[in-house]
């Protein structure tokens, strides 16, 4: 996991990456694509209206674990199809 690069979406606007939250009360899991062509294709198909509000960010697996910490998320939702969408949610110890 720390050898792969991983691809994220922000607001254009203030920054903020986008997020699963299944409890409201918390930070959520960070939302992660293996590739660009599936973040976009995530964005396409589930917030088409305001796709252009948001940019693909790459990040280096190294990296993940302090993002991780720095933002307050309490783990990562890997996002496996980004049609249907199928997700993986992993809680970060």
């Amino acid at each position: 996991m720390l050898s792969e690069v991983y691809y994220l979406l922000r607001v254009k606007a203030d920054g903020r990456y986008l997020t699963a939250r299944p409890n409201s009360e918390d930070n959520g899991y960070l939302l992660l694509f293996r590739e660009n062509f599936d973040a976009l294709s995530y964005l396409n198909t589930h917030a088409g209206e305001v796709a252009n509000r948001f940019a693909v960010e790459s990040l280096p697996g190294s990296q993940l674990s302090s993002l991780l910490k720095r933002w307050g998320f309490i783990g990562v939702a890997m996002v496996s199809d980004p049609l249907l969408p199928k997700i993986d949610f992993l809680q970060h110890s």
